[in-house]
């Protein structure tokens, strides 16, 4: 799972398109409040990427799963770059 921290976001719209799991929202459709705690409280933490890398061999696996978040969210953070 990656965050985009709100404050660093300009809202140009332009990685929404760009995610294969269609994950990101504008943070002007209603409902998300839960998703800007979590990309708030975790973009400060968690290490920054930089570098664009291939998506994990079993990413299309998870594309149609439900409620993957409560299912496999961990507070543990990625390697980063």
């Amino acid at each position: 799972m990656l965050v985009i921290s709100p404050d660093e976001c300009i809202d140009c719209g332009v990685c929404e398109p760009e995610c294969p799991a269609e994950a990101i929202k504008p943070d002007t459709e209603d409902g998300l409040e839960k998703w800007l705690e979590v990309n708030t409280k975790f973009a400060d933490i968690w290490p920054n990427i930089t570098l664009k890398k291939d998506a994990p061999a079993d990413a299309d696996d998870f594309l149609k799963q439900t409620d993957k978040f409560d299912k496999f969210f961990s507070e543990a953070p990625g390697e980063g770059d």
